[in-house]
């Protein structure tokens, strides 16, 4: 046969059920099980085949299959509810924020990664998962948000296992054609593209949509036919190349972004950086007040005054900094078009480095996202504390506890990593509306009505289709591989639904400290061989593809799988995704997390895992360290900080193996009742970490400490063409000229003893340099252990200031004197970042 052409014949929906179409390009399905099952039954293999993607089964799905349903009146119930559930939440009025916040300004939220589900892998990890849960509560809160981020035409990395157990990458290109986005429109109906200039030459940058519920995402690309080759690669991979693609991809998501807003007439009022990733997305809001008319200084004041920056990262080797030379080349503009000297511009993000064993001044996006904000906060109570230690020194004189970064700790999105099964059996005790209240703590002790077994029976369905999904991974990877007929075969035995089950996954950072449980390997054996109550183990986790002591973990783990006395006991899946974290959080009987203490920021895979009635077994860090009540999972260590990282690793390694050998073991198998149950345990773990760690409570946490405020602030600034912030640069500008010229000397009358409720007169001679008075806060500062008390100094004539200060408790005391400048309308008291000590 001579061909000469091909078609394709694309399969039409019947009109019985043609609004699948409609809803697989709305994200909501992603956290509904039931949407879900819809395009699953019209095809579990294609389902499957193409992770779970609707759009992409509807264009492969016989259309015999679609015929049968939409004659089908069980399906067609089905697809009636759904629907019907569907559009009662998109046109919903009555939201929270309707009703709480009709007020609130709307926000612009700026983020590297966005994990909403397998079937689009634009996302590496955590800070991911975390972007797309923020946008799904922002869209079941009501809230006026929209979403900004990039499409990586292939994803991270696809993550395959040799015969040895190394990690290998494969880099897959997106079919866009098939993906649950659309391009972004005009009101004219033509495609949107923005430009932004790097390197002095034009990149153009394409725009889509994807709709997340009521929430819509700006996917930034620039794959497209009028860029060179290099430049379309610039949205390929996510944290792939060197640091000269990782600039130009800032560039992009900060400019191309608000550009993207502003094509799209979208309104933004308050901008929230996830992660440093955005911060150059204050250029270009400070380079439109300079074109309409206000000088560099005002504009970032204005800038600043609206923004919230989260950081996620409690080391300093994971903030990104750049020699000024490199930012040179890809803004090297940027000064002209502020209208600013380069220095004046590098200063807001000026972080002095170590390279080559010289000292050099480097830009640093995570110091230029704290200056051009107003707002910033970590992502844990603990997170906060260890980010104002980590940058005390951009606020010289002040102490660590002043810094003005808060925190507010992650959460996750309740409903799309509880299954569907225990999602039926909490409503059975909980009210009709409680996934509107997620966040409602009272509403979660109905929990406790909820039988043993009750929540056996669930969780051994939940655990039963883990194992079932576990032996597939293994055995596609094994056949891969060439494996035996024999190893093969033995993926029927892999695990075993009556053991006890412990998960871990996550990203195979080597401060995660995936192979701990390895330390003692005859003791490990023990606890897993154990014939009375033996224990089983699932791992999974990517490295990122330069990080070779992250694979050799991985490999580690591999190797000893295979090991004769943990062979079916120990296994780890390849290719880490939602889809694997999922399953893993809804069927294992324990959550795992060993980070070494305090360098996990917040960590959320354990709180899914309790949402599904799995205890968490972890490290008092990060999340974990608010959340642990004493009932309702164990912790590993103690909470204390080491010298020496060995030492550290072996203290925490036993306490795992003992705290595993006697206490959990023995209680998952044993047969107690009330406090003492294991029922018990899976009841507090549902009930404590299911409202206090829901993504819709952090949301409501940014909305009240956050965006409510940043929104007042960001138009008080505004007002009247920018008047208070031409006013608040100008203050600032005057004050740190008169600074240097500035002096304080102090004393008091100081007794070598004292009890508690005496008083000490403590005086200050102050010369202000022309400062007026009350732009001047002259104070005691008196220290005890690690509280400090502040006292203002009234003044007198003449610059001088005193007050009598209480001694109200014993104990030893330091006592200092300090002045600082201070206005109406600064954001904290540390805004001028000016501290004198006497």
């Amino acid at each position: 046969m001579n061909v000469i052409g091909k078609v394709t014949v694309l399969p039409q929906l019947p009109a019985e059920i043609a609004r699948l179409s409609e809803l697989a390009y709305n994200l909501y399905w992603s956290w509904t099980p039931r949407a879900q099952a819809l395009y699953r039954d019209l095809s579990p293999e294609l389902w499957e085949r193409f992770q779970h993607n609707p759009v992409r089964l509807l264009l492969e799905a016989d259309q015999d299959r679609l015929n049968a349903a939409a004659q089908d009146p069980a399906y067609l119930g089905r697809y009636a509810q759904v629907m019907a559930d569907f559009d009662a939440y998109m046109g919903k009025k009555d939201t929270w924020a309707a009703r709480h916040a009709p007020q609130m300004k709307p926000v612009a939220y700026f983020s590297m990664e966005y994990a909403f589900h397998e079937s689009l892998p634009i996302y590496s990890g955590g800070l991911g998962v975390l972007a797309g849960d923020h946008c799904k509560s922002a869209s079941d809160l009501g809230l006026p948000f929209t979403a900004v981020g990039m499409l990586f035409s292939q994803g991270y990395f696809r993550q395959l296992f040799d015969k040895d157990g190394w990690q290998n990458e494969a880099y897959d290109e997106l079919d866009l054609t098939t993906l649950p986005i659309q391009p972004a429109q005009s009101a004219a109906g033509e495609d949107i593209r923005v430009s932004v200039r790097i390197a002095g030459r034009e990149v153009a940058v394409k725009v889509w949509t994807l709709q997340v519920g009521r929430v819509r995402v700006l996917l930034l690309d620039s794959n497209v036919p009028d860029n060179s080759e290099d430049d379309r690669k610039l949205t390929a991979r996510l944290y792939g190349g060197n640091q000269e693609l990782r600039v130009q991809q800032y560039v992009l998501l900060g400019v191309a972004g608000i550009r993207a807003l502003r094509a799209l007439d979208v309104p933004a009022s308050v901008y929230h950086m996830n992660e440093g990733h955005a911060a150059l997305m204050a250029l270009e809001r400070m380079r439109e007040y300079v074109a309409a008319g206000q000088d560099f200084r005002t504009a970032a004041e204005l800038a600043a005054s609206s923004t919230l920056f989260t950081t996620h990262t409690p080391v300093a080797a994971g903030n990104d900094a750049f020699t000024y030379e490199l930012m040179d080349k890809y803004i090297g503009e940027w000064p002209g078009l502020l209208h600013a000297g380069r220095d004046e511009l590098y200063a807001l993000a000026r972080h002095d480095q170590q390279w080559d064993g010289h000292t050099v001044p480097a830009f640093s996006m995570t110091v230029f996202a704290l200056s051009m904000s107003r707002a910033a906060n970590g992502v844990s109570e603990l997170h906060g504390e260890v980010s104002r230690g980590m940058w005390n020194f951009l606020y010289p004189g002040a102490e660590e506890n002043e810094v003005p970064i808060g925190h507010v700790t992650n959460g996750a999105h309740n409903l799309t990593f509880t299954s569907q099964r225990m999602r039926d059996l909490l409503s059975t005790v909980l009210p009709e509306d409680w996934t509107e209240r997620l966040e409602d703590e009272t509403m979660w002790q109905a929990v406790e009505q909820l039988t043993e077994e009750q929540l056996s029976n669930v969780q051994r369905e939940m655990k039963r289709e883990m194992i079932t999904f576990v032996r597939g991974r293994v055995r596609e990877q094994l056949l891969r591989n060439g494996a035996s007929a024999a190893d093969v075969a033995a993926t029927d035995n892999l695990l075993d639904e009556g053991t006890l089950t412990i998960g871990f996954a996550r990203r195979f950072a080597t401060y995660k400290r995936a192979t701990l449980l390895l330390r003692d390997k005859p003791r490990l054996a023990a606890i897993v061989n154990n014939p009375e109550r033996p224990v089983q183990f699932v791992f999974a986790g990517k490295a990122h593809p330069a990080d070779n002591p992250g694979k050799a973990f991985i490999q580690e783990i591999y190797r000893t799988s295979q090991e004769p006395e943990f062979r079916g006991k120990i296994v780890i899946l390849e290719n880490y995704d939602m889809n694997v974290a999922r399953h893993l959080v809804q069927g294992v009987d324990i959550w795992l997390n060993n980070p070494r203490r305090p360098l996990e920021a917040s960590g959320t895979s354990g709180m899914k895992a309790s949402f599904n009635g799995s205890p968490n077994f972890s490290v008092l860090d990060g999340w974990w360290r608010e959340g642990y009540d004493g009932t309702n999972g164990w912790p590993i260590g103690e909470e204390r900080e080491y010298a020496d990282l060995n030492v550290q690793d072996d203290a925490d390694a036993f306490d795992l193996y003992q705290r595993l050998e006697h206490e959990i073991a023995p209680r998952y198998y044993g047969h107690a009742q009330g406090n003492a149950s294991w029922a018990h345990t899976v009841r507090d773990a549902i009930e404590t970490v299911s409202p206090r760690f829901s993504m819709q409570r952090q949301v409501l946490d940014y909305v009240q400490q956050y965006y409510l405020p940043l929104g007042q602030r960001g138009t008080q600034l505004a007002d009247h063409g920018g008047a208070r912030a031409r006013d608040l640069a100008a203050w600032k500008a005057w004050v740190r000229q008169q600074w240097p010229h500035t002096s304080i000397s102090a004393q008091a009358n100081l007794p070598a003893t004292a009890r508690p409720g005496e008083q000490v007169t403590v005086s200050a001679q102050v010369n202000p340099a022309g400062i007026r008075p009350e732009e001047l806060r002259v104070e005691a500062v008196l220290k005890r252990g690690d509280e400090v008390q502040r006292y203002p100094l009234a003044p007198g004539e003449g610059g001088q200031y005193s007050a009598e200060i209480p001694l109200d408790d014993s104990g030893l005391y330091s006592v200092g004197v300090r002045m600082l400048p201070l206005i109406d309308g600064l954001s904290n008291d540390l805004e001028a970042g000016l501290i004198k000590w006497a």
